[in-house]
């Protein structure tokens, strides 16, 4: 049964990075528990990531605080983008690819 979650041949592109082997058997494992490939893993997060799901951006938001990934300034600009985006959006009911082209213009506007 061919994988759901893998895009056609023409569309697809490699994303590779490194980690330690100790975090690789822990991913095996955890992966193995749920009955998903570390393929299904990565692009199920991708996929959350980049249509902005909540407890996605939550997680990520604690992960960058905790390892100083970014400044506290440019977290918090990025808090009052993803508020107003999510003010503008209640109120409009603006579809993803409208809201994309709303976030591109706050983008350019903000340096971010």
């Amino acid at each position: 049964m061919k994988d759901p979650t893998t895009p056609d041949s023409e569309n697809r592109k490699k994303i590779m990075f490194y980690d330690t082997a100790e975090h690789q058997t822990k991913l095996r494992i955890r992966c193995d528990f749920d009955g998903i490939t570390q393929s299904q893993f990565f692009r199920m997060m991708l996929i959350g990531y980049v249509e902005g799901d909540e407890l996605i951006y939550e997680f990520m938001k604690k992960c960058k605080e905790r390892h100083g990934v970014q400044g506290q300034q440019k977290r918090k600009k990025i808090d009052t983008i993803n508020r107003e985006a999510k003010k503008i959006n209640k109120a409009f009911g603006l579809e993803s690819d409208e809201l994309e082209s709303i976030f591109d213009i706050i983008e350019m506007e903000t340096d971010l």
